[in-house]
């Protein structure tokens, strides 16, 4: 998916919570508005990409116990000026996960969902924001998760215990989603 054809599906964006419909707005202008929204070293708002993972059951989620905000959250990360999010989708994946990306499995080739948040300042880096562009996969969970060193902790968790593990309205948006998906597919 190039930059031209993000950018269309992000202008395009409809969804039933408020918050989201205001990120996909924001982040259709920051693509056309942004040369270098794509690139970590950008000031302000910069393009992440991510996925939520469902098991073959479609109960349960893998997140990952970040090191850096010691929080759990789904596999994603920078860009790194590649302006195909799906691809850094799927290298973030499988880079977290420690699994090839053959073991990822595509579940819609469209965007699932669409977050911005702001990432506190560290001794290297200043508070900035990620807009992060998700899209659903799957795993399969019997697979071993060697992980890598950006977290401390990879897990199955039931979507309905997601909120025991990150009480955020974004990974609530991504367990409401995913119960409406599951019906849907």
């Amino acid at each position: 998916m190039d930059r031209r054809e993000l950018q269309d599906r992000l202008c395009g964006y409809r969804s039933r919570f408020p918050e989201e419909a205001a990120y996909a707005y924001r982040a259709c202008r920051l693509l056309e508005e942004s040369p270098r929204c794509f690139d970590r070293n950008a000031e302000g708002l910069h393009v992440t990409a991510s996925t939520w993972v469902l098991n073959a059951r479609r109960d349960a989620t893998l997140l990952m116990l970040h090191r850096k905000l010691n929080q759990w959250f789904q596999p994603g990360g920078h860009a790194d000026s590649d302006e195909d999010v799906l691809q850094v989708a799927f290298r973030e994946c499988s880079e977290e996960t420690g699994l090839p990306v053959g073991h990822i499995r595509l579940l819609s080739p469209m965007v699932f969902d669409v977050d911005i948040h702001r990432i506190p300042a560290t001794r290297t880096e200043p508070e900035h924001e990620h807009l992060d562009i998700r899209f659903l996969v799957e795993i399969d969970e019997s697979l071993p998760l060697p992980g890598n060193n950006e977290s401390h902790d990879l897990r199955w968790v039931a979507l309905r215990d997601v909120p025991r593990y990150n009480r955020g309205r974004s990974l609530h948006r991504l367990v409401v989603k995913s119960g409406a998906w599951r019906r849907l597919a």
